[in-house]
């Protein structure tokens, strides 16, 4: 049975969100959700390895967390290939030896009419928000075993859980990668691994305020959220906060939504 003694020793709320000398890892860090992410952690004490494809991305990251005073390696990959992937979780290890956080972030939505979708983007959804989860899962879960535990953190979707049009590919990538944690827990929760999944609603990074901006596409979503409003990518960061820290450490399997309601209408 895991040892709860860390747990009980930490006695203010401080101590239980703390990430001090933690070492996360985070894909797609290079803007929205994952760059505010990797800032959170870092405020909250956290050394980060930063995942992304944009060279100029990683730079901005790494000088926002390095100004919070912790460390930060920018890895430029594509996760959409095997050896990409391999790539950045030996680099990863490289640096820090072995990894006590993993943010799943990394995603791509390539909407489109099934009848419409190509199986190139099929493919390539499932490889980037699918596959190098798992991938990813593989090449840290062993380091975390060895010292005694970790958090994985997969950043899944409220289309992980509902349907909607045109978003056949993504919605199933997502469905997959709620499965994923469950199956994850299941495996690795003798270790005192935590693995849990966050699904958002639409988030407003500057892609999600270009995307559902109009009211033409963002109203009707809207009307069917009881909150009445979408997200920032600053909520979704402090519920990962709270899943990275020893704050959750009961919390194992669970799929959050985060959606102001929208799937319990």
């Amino acid at each position: 049975m895991p040892d709860t003694s860390d747990h009980e020793r930490r006695k203010t709320w401080v101590d239980r969100f703390s990430l001090d000398g933690k070492k996360a890892v985070v894909t797609g860090a290079t803007k929205g959700i994952g760059y505010e992410i990797c800032t959170v952690f870092a405020e909250a004490g956290a050394d980060i390895v930063a995942v992304g494809r944009d060279q100029a991305g990683l730079a901005a990251v790494c000088e926002a967390v390095e100004a919070k005073g912790r460390r930060c390696l920018g890895v430029r990959a594509d996760l959409a290939s095997v050896d990409g992937v391999g790539e950045a979780a030996s680099l990863a290890l490289d640096y820090f030896g072995s990894v006590d956080v993993l943010v799943n972030n990394a995603g791509v939505a390539l909407v489109a009419p099934i009848l419409d979708a190509s199986v190139e983007d099929w493919d390539r959804t499932m490889a980037i928000n699918l596959r190098a989860p798992f991938l990813l899962g593989k090449a840290f879960a062993p380091g975390m075993i060895a010292q005694g535990g970790g958090k994985i953190i997969n950043i899944s979707s409220q289309t992980g859980v509902i349907a909607l049009p045109d978003h056949a590919a993504y919605a199933t990538s997502k469905g997959g990668l709620n499965a994923l944690t469950k199956s994850m827990m299941v495996e690795w929760a003798p270790h005192n691994i935590q693995v849990n999944a966050i699904c958002p609603t639409i988030i407003l990074t500057p892609m999600g305020r270009e995307v559902w901006g109009d009211p033409a596409k963002g109203q009707p979503m809207l009307d069917k959220t009881p909150l009445g409003r979408f997200g920032e990518p600053v909520e979704v960061a402090d519920l990962a906060l709270y899943m990275a820290s020893p704050a959750s450490d009961l919390m194992n399997g669970a799929i959050v939504m985060l959606e102001g309601g929208f799937t319990a209408t």
